[in-house]
Parts: structure tokens; C-alpha cells; sequence
């Protein structure tokens, strides 16, 4: 681990004299999932944290706030639970009954409801009662998972500000914080500038974190020419809890369970894989012409159907740190990697790396141990790499293995489907991955309080 500081300087003229130091454990920068999660199940532990970011959670609760529903698998939601932020997340949560997969077919229109006949089936009841994980729409997580972190008075949310600076020294963490458009709420009041002082920062911000760009860590990146085009969708049949995803040759095509409407309505979050030009001409139709093209993958099996709201698409690909940590520095989440949607992984992966890095930060802190020891990240970058750039390997593979249609593949595809759902120890072996409780877990993933 580099033992060199990595300084910016703050912008000079940015604010007002930002005066004594707002004195913190850990300063997170990057409000949004991973990092609220990781401010809250830090506080139950006794351990303060700044939390920054350039929006404001607040925002959140906008249906323009991010057309995305996330997968939050059974370990994750354990540690939901025992840090106390399910509760809030509960009244917006679909649980994950069954999995269903299979290989499509290209036939007139390449229809995704013209399965193959070899398929993969999970279903919960065979592992037990608990499904296997939860659907929930991005806007609220982030909402209620903000509302959450202003109720605990060891974290402090600074929003909207930008990071002007970060000094790290052999002493500890010095940052500058500048208010967004001229007003960002820090530590309850309203200032222009602010310093924190910690022992530790955390990137949590993103694929393009500037957190890692910063300290100097490089990143490998690829991608794949896929666009994911996500809507909302509404049907006149109930889903369920079946999240489906098929396997066409441009990428996979996923119908997955959401709650209710109030009023009854029936939702499934649409995640279209499509190639970047083919996405690009589907998203520039209009609403009907659109609407033509989806009956043609989505089928009738769960009757009339409709998009509600926007359309949003994502470009498709992979990064991986070259390491997760750097003096008195530690990346979380997508800062850390970036995986392919295809098994639905990608907030899973960076709610174990919060779970991981939280036992190890705590663990530290109840020894009286600085939490910027080269030790304790030593020890956090062991425990997550590797399975950061398994899975990265495994969802890369996988694209690739399905979004095709070469007949020897096919035939290989299906006969893979076909022979693990016919063998009962090793599917319930891929059920349990689904949820998240295979290998050395964290206590959090195990529901276990730190």
C-alpha cells in the first residue's frame, strides 16, 4: 500500500473561512447507496462519518431521479435488517420468489417469449421460506436510506458539496468541502466551505469516483457495445414475485418484479439489453412504435401491458481497481468495480464490500486502533478483491456466452441449463449464490450485529 500523500489543493476564492475542522472518524465520499449503507452500519457501532456528495438525497424521492430498480439479495437484506434501515425499505419491496431463465430463440420478431426448451428454474421454497432477495426502485433506497442516516447523530450528510481537497498525511485525513450552486447543508447549518478532518476516506462515488482518480489508482475497463434500456411496466396480471431474464443474442432480457401501486396496479422494471445502435433507434421512437416492439419480446403472460413513465438507458461495461485501498484511503462499491447487470449483482457487490469493511473498521475501532492503519485496509482488500474480480470474470463470461447465436453455443447453453436444474445439490448450490450466502460472509450478511 503507497504510503505517499495525494493532495488538491482547494480552489482559491471558493467560500468563506471555513474555521475549525468539523472532526469526524471516517469521511465517505459518495451518498448513495453503498455509502449511506456504510455511514449507518458504521453509527451502529459508535463510529462517526461525514458523508459528502453532489446531490442531495433529498432529490431522490423524483420519479426523474433514476429510472433503475435494484436487486437487494437475502445476505444484504440481513444486514439491512440488523443495522436498522429496513424498515424504511420494506413498504417499497417486491420479494424474489422464483428465477426463471432460459436461452430465447430468434424466430419472427426474436421474440423473448419463445423460450428454448431447456430452462433454469429456482424457487425459493426449496432452500426454505425466505426468498431470495428483494426488488426495490433506486429512488427510494437512496431516500429512505438518507431519511435513515439524519435520524443517527454520528453521521453528518454535507449536500450537494464538492470535494475541493483531500490531504492525506501520516496524521490523518484533511478534506475542503464546497457548497453546490452556493448553499449545502453541513453538519445542520448552511456554509459555503467546510474542512473535515478524518482518520480515514472512503470512495463510494461511482464509476468515474474521483476519490480513485485522485490517489493515482488505476482502473481496467472495458466494455461491451450493449445499452440497457430500462422503463417501468405496467400489466394486467400479478407477477408473482418471478424475475425472468432471457438470453437473446444482442443481451439479456429481464422482467422483474416490483410492488404495487396503492391503487393495485400490477409493475415489472424492464432492463432491454440491446446493442449501442440498435438501443439508440428504439429509444428515439415514439411511444407507440416503442410499445409495438416491446409486445414483441414481452409477451402476453402477464396480460395487457403498458410503459409507465420514462424510458432511461445505461451503457454497458466492466471496470476493476487495480487495488482497493491506498493510504488512509478505501474504495467501495462501483469505485472499486463495475460488473455486466446480467445476474444482478453489481449493488450485491458493493453491499458485501460495505459489509466487509465495516466489520474490519469496527473491529479496529473497539481495539483503539487508528482506522487508517495500513493493517485494518491490508486486511479489507484481501477479503474483497478477489471476489470483486471473480464475479467481474463470471458476468463478463456470461455475457459473452449468451449474447450470441451461434448454434454449437446454443446447444452447449442449453444443455448447461438443462443439467443444472436437473441436479438438485448443485441447484440449490446457484440458489444460495443468488442470495448470497456462499463463503466467508461478514456478520452483517449473516444478519449478526457487529
Amino acid at each position: 500500500m503507497s504510503s505517499d500523500t495525494n493532495n488538491l489543493e482547494p480552489n482559491p476564492g471558493s467560500g468563506s473561512d471555513p474555521g475549525d475542522p468539523l472532526e469526524t472518524e471516517v469521511l465517505i465520499v459518495g451518498g448513495g447507496m453503498v455509502g449511506l449503507t456504510l455511514a449507518l452500519a458504521l453509527a451502529h457501532a459508535g463510529i462517526r462519518s461525514v458523508v459528502a456528495d453532489l446531490a442531495d438525497p433529498a432529490e431522490a424521492v423524483s420519479e426523474d431521479f433514476d429510472g433503475r430498480a435494484m436487486a437487494i439479495a437475502y445476505a444484504p437484506y440481513q444486514m439491512l435488517k440488523a443495522i436498522r434501515a429496513w424498515p424504511g425499505l420494506a413498504p417499497f419491496a417486491e420479494a424474489i420468489n422464483e428465477i426463471r431463465v432460459s436461452d430465447g430463440r430468434i424466430g419472427a420478431a426474436a421474440s423473448a417469449r419463445s423460450p428454448a426448451l431447456q430452462f433454469l428454474h429456482f424457487d425459493h421454497r426449496e432452500l426454505g421460506d425466505e426468498p431470495f432477495g428483494f426488488m426495490i426502485e433506486t429512488r427510494h433506497i437512496v431516500s429512505q436510506l438518507a431519511a435513515a442516516a439524519r435520524e443517527r447523530p454520528e453521521i453528518t450528510l454535507c449536500v450537494p458539496t464538492q470535494v475541493d481537497g483531500i490531504e492525506r498525511s501520516s496524521d490523518g485525513v484533511r478534506a475542503t468541502l464546497r457548497a453546490v450552486d452556493g448553499c449545502s447543508e453541513i453538519d445542520g447549518s448552511f456554509n459555503d466551505q467546510v474542512q473535515v478532518s478524518a482518520q480515514l476516506v472512503v470512495g463510494a462515488d461511482g464509476r468515474r469516483s474521483a476519490v480513485r482518480k485522485l490517489a493515482g489508482i488505476g482502473c481496467t475497463v472495458g466494455g461491451y457495445d450493449q445499452t440497457a434500456i430500462v422503463a417501468t411496466v405496467a400489466h394486467a396480471r400479478p407477477h408473482g414475485g418471478v424475475a425472468e431474464e432471457y438470453f437473446l443474442p444482442a443481451g439479456p432480457f429481464a422482467i422483474l418484479p416490483l410492488a404495487d401501486l396503492a391503487d393495485g396496479t400490477h409493475r415489472s422494471s424492464l432492463v432491454w439489453t440491446e446493442t449501442d445502435r440498435r438501443a439508440k433507434t428504439l429509444l428515439g421512437l415514439g411511444d407507440q412504435a416503442f410499445a409495438g416492439h416491446l409486445a414483441e419480446r414481452f409477451g402476453d403472460h402477464l396480460g395487457s401491458h403498458a410503459v409507465t413513465g420514462p424510458r432511461w438507458s445505461y451503457p454497458l461495461g466492466y471496470q476493476q481497481a487495480d487495488r482497493y485501498v491506498d493510504a488512509r484511503l478505501a474504495l467501495a462499491g462501483d469505485a472499486a468495480h463495475g460488473i455486466h447487470p446480467i445476474a444482478g449483482q453489481g449493488l450485491n457487490l458493493g453491499l458485501r464490500d460495505v459489509a466487509a469493511l465495516a466489520e474490519v473498521l469496527v473491529d479496529g475501532y473497539r481495539l483503539g486502533a487508528d482506522l487508517g492503519s495500513p493493517s485494518l485496509l491490508d486486511r479489507y482488500q484481501r477479503w474483497r478483491q478477489f471476489d470483486g474480480l471473480v464475479l467481474l470474470a463470471a458476468t463478463d463470461g456470461l455475457n459473452r456466452l449468451f449474447s450470441n447465436d451461434v448454434l454449437p453455443l446454443r446447444w452447449a447453453r442449453d444443455l448447461g441449463l438443462a443439467a443444472v436444474n436437473r441436479a438438485p445439490g448443485l441447484k440449490r448450490f446457484f440458489m444460495r449464490h443468488a442470495r448470497g450466502t456462499v463463503g466467508t460472509l461478514p456478520k452483517l450478511l449473516k444478519g449478526e450485529p457487529l
